[in-house]
């Protein structure tokens, strides 16, 4: 069968699934059983034999959806709290997984930028980082600490400080998305100018590690959020600019409403990050590399683990369920 043929044939149905879906006309988790293998159906033909086709992404979305109202329908009782972290945000992440990718790729760009400029301008740090900062850092680095301006201030201080500042960049790069996603991306050209110069200027001055073993000790969940926020801050951008068969107004409230929900899961690293940057990082100068590295690394996976492995296994989980529904 041709795929336009195909498409004739099943796009009246789509569209009612997408209706029942988006709007819960389905009377019961059976019902919505029922679609859902339809719909399985038509994108494993879809996979078979139009494997380049943008029908298998838009069928994906609308399974993926469908998910996340079969496991609120579970006639089995659980916490609200507890599904909301464990359940509905990796479904969310994972079916809009590639604003994900759109915002890695964007902050990577501008990391690039950033350090490259930096290479071929003596004056670029300065001009991204201020003379304070570079002054300051230049004299701590004379002094044998590079990273010791992270040791101003008291402990709870700079945690909430820190903490505030950086929930303030995440609620920008999430609102900036009202201007589709542009406003977002110039949150993520912001900050990953300053990191890619930022990095740079401490390699240029010889004591790389010593910033990299210091820095993300915090660094790892702080930029890794922004990038999320980022990711929550474009899919709302897209559901004003490309509403696809929805009304422009009903496609902006469901991507803000999933924006959100995406947002709010990046709170607890942000605060992670902040309580690292206060209480931590002032002591890496002193740390082992072992403890360090390993400090790095363990909150590295973890936000990683949760935004980019665990999403594909409750997705396979739930598709697991659905089948013996």
């Amino acid at each position: 069968m041709r795929e336009v043929a195909f498409i004739k044939q099943n796009k009246e149905k789509w569209l009612n699934f997408e209706k029942t879906i988006y709007n819960n006309q389905f009377k019961n988790p059976d019902e919505l059983s029922s679609l859902y293998i339809h719909l399985m159906n038509d994108l494993a033909y879809a996979q078979t034999y139009y494997p380049k086709s943008k029908t298998i992404s838009y069928l994906n979305q609308l399974a993926s959806a469908a998910f996340q109202r079969i496991y609120r329908t579970k006639r089995e009782k659980t916490n609200r709290f507890i599904s909301f972290w464990k359940t509905e945000v990796p479904l969310i992440v994972y079916q809009f997984r590639r604003y994900v990718l759109y915002s890695f790729l964007i902050f990577g760009l501008f990391v690039t930028i950033g350090a490259v400029s930096a290479a071929y301008d003596d004056s670029f740090v300065r001009l991204i980082l201020g003379d304070g900062y570079v002054n300051t850092t230049l004299e701590n680095i004379e002094k044998g600490d590079p990273v010791a301006i992270y040791k101003s201030g008291s402990n709870w201080g700079s945690f909430i400080g820190i903490t505030l500042n950086n929930l303030y960049v995440g609620l920008l790069s999430f609102i900036y998305g009202v201007f589709g996603g542009f406003g977002t991306g110039y949150i993520l050209m912001h900050n990953g100018i300053m990191v890619g110069a930022f990095q740079y200027f401490f390699h240029d001055q010889g004591v790389l590690w010593e910033s990299v073993r210091g820095i993300w000790i915090h660094g790892a969940m702080e930029i890794f959020a922004i990038v999320i926020e980022g990711a929550a801050g474009l899919l709302l951008g897209a559901s004003i600019l490309f509403p696809k068969t929805y009304s422009r107004m009903a496609s902006f409230k469901m991507g803000l409403k999933n924006g959100i929900k995406i947002l709010i899961s990046t709170f607890p690293f942000t605060f992670a990050a902040g309580f690292l940057e206060g209480f931590v990082t002032r002591y890496s100068n002193i740390m082992p590399n072992w403890l360090s590295v390993g400090i790095i690394l363990i909150t590295l996976s973890m936000i990683s683990f949760y935004y980019l492995i665990y999403p594909h296994i409750v997705h396979r989980k739930l598709k697991t369920h659905v089948s013996t529904l």
